[in-house]
């Protein structure tokens, strides 16, 4: 059975790009989002609904063949109850463990995976004897809800250590050892329906402020042992969660060994290159395993690069007249900190990606 009627909780830019993906294999997409006028309305039908609406999910659970998301921090009752009727991939189990980082950390601890030492923190006492035995610098992470560096506080001394947990509202943490690392790498990787599983290539990822700026793919300097070092890691957490569609693995690159920071049960930013860039872009994959087709070539078919538009967008006019440059719009009003859209450039050399992606990091910059 081709599962073909999509419903997706979420109508941001993840949703937009799943939506352009399914067209060619005659997906049908709605997207259940709280706001008037999401970046995904373009390409399938707007369910207006918050999403611990238990109606409107009742409503998109009737609808569809499969339910998925672009993101994780969903309300999970609602997630759970859509999967009493119907499909729901990544699994709401999936979800569970991910949506909240003490439960991401045991989960990659039981499962043997390479991680920063780590406490729960749930009380005064947790972080004070935490702090003691994990020693300074350490980062402290709210448990939910953190994404593009909210959340979360650098402690440098001990005596700072409860005035960074009263500015995260003394919520559930995740106290972690601060870990020096060369880079950041991740992993995009897709499980379809029948446990076959596929990889992209490593990217590599800057950041500032907290927010992703740029991904090139694939990451220079990679070897053949790192690249199936992560793969190893990822193919033992997909089977372990049985899980349907895509999944990226954030890693600290420390020395010869990859150490997993966050994990993502869904597409991902540092994976928009392979709209371009790949033989089958992440998104695509992502329809095929929802819809239970074969899985696609994750290979790069060149040297990529992506560049987030954040904030304020450039001269359209200019960026585009730059040669091989691929403008995503996410159809977003400006505002300081957000994502609007981004840019790919893919070119068959190296230095030729590097030549373009400066011109192009000199409008946007």
């Amino acid at each position: 059975m081709i599962r073909r009627r999509i419903g997706v909780l979420g109508g941001g830019q993840l949703g937009q790009m799943l939506g352009q993906a399914g067209v060619s294999l005659a997906a049908e997409f709605i997207f259940l989002d709280p706001a008037e006028t999401p970046s995904a309305r373009h390409v399938g039908r707007h369910l207006r609904a918050g999403f611990a609406d238990a109606a409107g999910a009742a409503t998109l659970a009737a609808a569809c063949d499969v339910v998925t998301y672009e993101f994780e921090h969903l309300d999970l009752p609602t997630v759970q109850a859509i999967a009493t009727t119907t499909e729901v991939h990544p699994s709401p189990r999936a979800l569970k463990i991910v949506q909240d980082r003490i439960r991401q950390k045991e989960f990659l601890a039981a499962a043997g995976i390479a991680i920063a030492p780590f406490a729960a923190i749930t009380s005064a006492a947790d972080l004070t004897a935490a702090v003691a035995t994990l020693g300074t610098p350490c980062l402290l992470k709210t448990a939910r809800d953190g994404y593009d560096g909210k959340g979360q506080r650098l402690i440098r001394d001990p005596l700072h250590a409860a005035a960074a947990w009263a500015e995260l509202q003394q919520q559930r943490c995740v106290l972690e050892t601060f870990v020096t690392f060369s880079r950041e790498l991740s992993l995009v990787s897709t499980r379809g329906r029948d446990g076959a599983v596929v990889f992209h290539p490593l990217a590599v990822n800057h950041h500032r402020d907290g927010i992703l700026r740029l991904s090139r793919a694939p990451a220079p300097d990679v070897t053949a042992a790192l690249q199936t070092q992560a793969e190893t890691m990822a193919r033992r957490l997909l089977n372990e969660l049985a899980y349907v569609g895509t999944f990226t693995i954030e890693f600290f690159h420390v020395g010869d060994a990859l150490i997993v920071n966050e994990l993502a049960p869904r597409v991902h930013n540092s994976g928009h290159w392979t709209i371009e860039g790949a033989v089958t872009s992440q998104f695509e994959n992502h329809v095929r395993a929802l819809m239970g087709l074969p899985l696609g070539d994750p290979a790069a078919t060149g040297h990529a690069a992506m560049v987030n538009i954040v904030g304020t967008f450039p001269d359209r006019h200019r960026l585009l007249a730059l040669p091989g440059v691929h403008l995503h719009d996410y159809g977003k009003t400006e505002r300081p900190g957000r994502k609007l859209g981004h840019v790919t450039i893919v070119d068959p050399t190296a230095s030729g990606l590097e030549q373009r992606l400066a011109a192009v990091l000199a409008l946007i910059e």
